[in-house]
């Protein structure tokens, strides 16, 4: 799969709803319940992190629930690509890129967010064929200001950025022209996890469905 097919698909998974849900699972029996509660409350589009044990299989799980689209965030190794496409997951998210990561999406049709953060990564990605970023850490690294500077002279590249974005800040990046969406851990907080209190992140996932 070449960058330019990568990015078109990814274009249209960011183009499901105006946040990903970055998600950190430490409990196997939260994955389903979890997807099921974004998915009914308008998110569809599901970030899976590589940072627990049992990340793979909560892909696994979440890949069956109807409506969802999961991904595999944090690809850091082409081992981790691999990995990720045998759990089923249908897109990936890097906080960065290298040359072996972007070699193993290519090789496994996993389409890829690679991250940036300075316009000198932004135009190498572009030059490869990335039209579809990640930006990352979105507000460590100069925010909303510093996207919508970087749309001027760079306007070919979408982005979906994260890192320290909330419900409060969300639409001070929406609202940029060369945003898709952007990536916030906000609606699925850990203690509503741990209480089994679904409804809850299906209330979350609503609000921030509605926020474009």
């Amino acid at each position: 799969m070449t960058p330019a097919e990568q990015s078109r698909l990814a274009a249209e998974i960011c183009g499901l709803a105006p946040v990903v849900p970055v998600l950190v699972i430490d409990d196997i029996a939260h994955a389903r319940p979890l997807a099921q509660a974004l998915v009914q409350g308008g998110l569809p589009a599901l970030e899976v992190t590589l940072r627990t044990p049992c990340a793979l299989d909560a892909i696994r799980v979440m890949a069956e629930v109807e409506g969802g689209v999961v991904g595999a965030g944090t690809l850091l190794t082409p081992a981790d690509v691999k990995a990720a496409k045998a759990a089923g997951a249908k897109f990936g998210v890097s906080p960065g890129a290298t040359q072996r990561l972007l070699d193993a999406c290519a090789e496994y049709d996993l389409p890829l967010l690679p991250g940036a953060v300075t316009a000198s990564e932004v135009m190498a990605l572009l030059e490869m064929g990335y039209t579809v970023q990640k930006f990352f850490p979105a507000e460590q690294s100069g925010g909303a200001a510093f996207l919508k500077s970087l749309g001027a002279p760079i306007p070919q590249v979408s982005f979906c950025p994260t890192g320290g974005i909330s419900l409060k800040n969300a639409r001070d990046y929406l609202g940029l022209k060369n945003i898709l969406c952007v990536g916030g851990s906000w609606v699925a907080p850990k203690d509503a996890m741990l209480a089994g209190d679904w409804a809850a992140i299906v209330t979350l996932a609503a609000e921030a469905r509605a926020l474009r």
